[in-house]
């Protein structure tokens, strides 16, 4: 029997949540909200975590600490079927001799939900993923980005508290991503109440989608925010790192900035004392090419035309310091003498510390 339709919308609470596999824990004392009709992206490398979480919200795995609730219900002891959620996966997971009708009915029939009602969700569910014309066809007849649509449709029909997408566009091409990147955050515009956990090793994907980003590593959460907050004003160098590209760099505090491969840097150092040893985050499309503020010099030792940029590898005191400036007409030669400069509020001050993947 489907689960009853609750009174507002539900968000997704990890209370402490931990699971491990025969003694090794890959998710650990995971305390985490999303709140309701909220996108949060789960985003971190292979190994961090993030499906982990996933597959606890879905019931695939049992946590041997912790609570999973969605909304005011704990539902870390009921099956899947009965938590009220829909999800997608990469794979698509469609049956091959269903039509998409069929395919997308699935999850109605297996709720037991009255006949009479399944043609009209069905037909809700494929306008809304932009599939209606493709009812009749089999998913050998579909494209790959077809067919996650599909899934997408089958996820939405029962009409779920929570959506679950578990790496859903990483089999498409680059350029199927980035229209069904657009269609997710149409989707997203026209269910606000539901709550969506959107697992990516992808920044981008994180990035376009997310009100907030959960950034895992080593089963543990590192950092949540949005993502201006962590793009702009990371709190450690591996969210420097993952969130978007980062030059991260070893300076040493002085009273009047922090100083890096011989040159002051003016940046702001509440907090840090005098003498202590820190990273300078700066993103490279925030460093410029020639003189300005905070100077600093080096040799090119790489060069990537980039279409409507080019990525500058400099290496200034044995350290490596990239540069992404819009397309040159002349470019410097490799071991050409270049300088490079940024902003005072660009660059952020991080704890001592190398960023690991």
């Amino acid at each position: 029997m489907a689960p009853a339709a609750p009174a507002a919308p539900a968000g997704i609470r990890f209370d402490g949540v931990t699971v491990a596999y025969h003694g090794t824990v890959v998710l650990d004392a995971l305390d985490l909200t999303v709140e309701p009709g909220e996108v949060m992206a789960l985003l971190g490398p292979s190994g961090s975590g993030k499906t982990t979480a996933l597959r606890a919200v879905a019931g695939f795995v049992r946590p041997v600490a912790g609570r999973v609730l969605l909304g005011d219900r704990d539902v870390t002891d009921l099956p899947p079927h009965r938590r009220g959620i829909g999800m997608v996966v990469q794979q698509y997971a469609l049956f091959p001799h269903m039509r998409v009708e069929d395919n997308v009915a699935f999850g109605l029939k297996a709720r037991r939900t009255p006949k009479s009602e399944i043609r009209a969700r069905v037909t809700e569910a494929l306008e809304l993923t932009g599939m209606a014309g493709y009812a009749r066809r089999h998913p050998r007849e579909l494209s790959g980005g077809q067919q996650q649509r599909v899934a997408i449709a089958r996820a939405l029909a029962v009409r779920p508290e929570v959506l679950l997408l578990d790496e859903p566009l990483s089999a498409l091409d680059a350029q199927l991503r980035s229209g069904m990147l657009a269609e997710l955050a149409r989707l997203h515009r026209e269910l606000p109440d539901v709550s969506i956990l959107y697992v990516t090793h992808d920044q981008v994907e994180a990035l376009t989608l997310a009100d907030r980003i959960a950034v895992m590593d080593r089963a543990r959460l590192r950092a949540c925010g949005t993502p201006r907050e962590l793009y702009r004003a990371p709190t450690d160098a591996f969210t420097a790192s993952f969130v978007g590209g980062a030059n991260l760099l070893p300076v040493t505090v002085r009273a009047s900035g922090a100083e890096f491969a011989g040159t002051v840097i003016e940046v702001g150092t509440d907090g840090v004392a005098p003498g202590a040893s820190a990273t300078l985050c700066v993103r490279p499309h925030l460093v410029g090419l020639g003189d300005g503020p905070n100077r600093i010099t080096g040799t090119l030792a790489e060069l990537q035309w980039r279409g409507a940029t080019h990525r500058l590898y400099v290496d200034v005191g044995g350290h490596r310091v990239m540069a992404d400036v819009r397309e040159l007409r002349q470019p410097p030669a490799l071991g050409d003498e270049v300088a490079l400069h940024f902003a005072s509020e660009d660059a952020v001050l991080l704890p001592a510390g190398v960023a690991h993947g």
